[in-house]
């Protein structure tokens, strides 16, 4: 039987308003994570009554959210360790998330060195690419 997965308030230290992602859907300590956000039209970022979008840059924020979630597991006898984001690169913006979308978030391991990793994150809904980017996180122990 598969151990259940652990909730992002668990794994993440982001709490409401500016926690972004709602669930985690799949995780593979150290290598890969999937989380979903469900954007809706009375979010604090969501604008107008007639652009109820999720800004792409926010879409960036949840994707280096899970991004904190790959790195758990990475560091042995690491417990309590914190994922820093610093940086983003190859960042692409292919369409918008609007109100009522289910936006799927997959963050990949690309390398870990040094405390220093990358992943290779993208979003999408519907099996559309909303985003993609290469994001650096530096893992710290507390």
């Amino acid at each position: 039987m598969q151990s259940p997965l652990p909730s992002v308030l668990e794994l993440l230290p982001h709490r409401y308003p500016f926690l972004l992602v709602d669930r985690i859907l799949e995780i593979d300590p150290g290598r890969r994570a999937v989380g979903v956000r469900r954007v809706t039209a009375d979010e604090w970022f969501t604008g107008k009554a007639s652009h109820y979008e999720m800004p792409n840059t926010l879409v960036l924020e949840a994707l280096a959210q899970l991004s904190g979630a790959v790195l758990v597991g990475l560091a042995a006898g690491a417990e309590g360790a914190i994922g820093y984001f610093v940086g983003m690169q190859r960042v692409k913006f292919r369409g918008i998330a609007r109100a009522g979308d289910e936006l799927k978030l997959e963050c990949t391991l690309l390398q870990f060195k040094r405390g220093i990793c990358k992943t290779q994150a993208v979003a999408s809904v519907n099996g559309q690419l909303i985003v993609r980017a290469q994001l650096t996180t530096i893992l710290r122990t507390t």
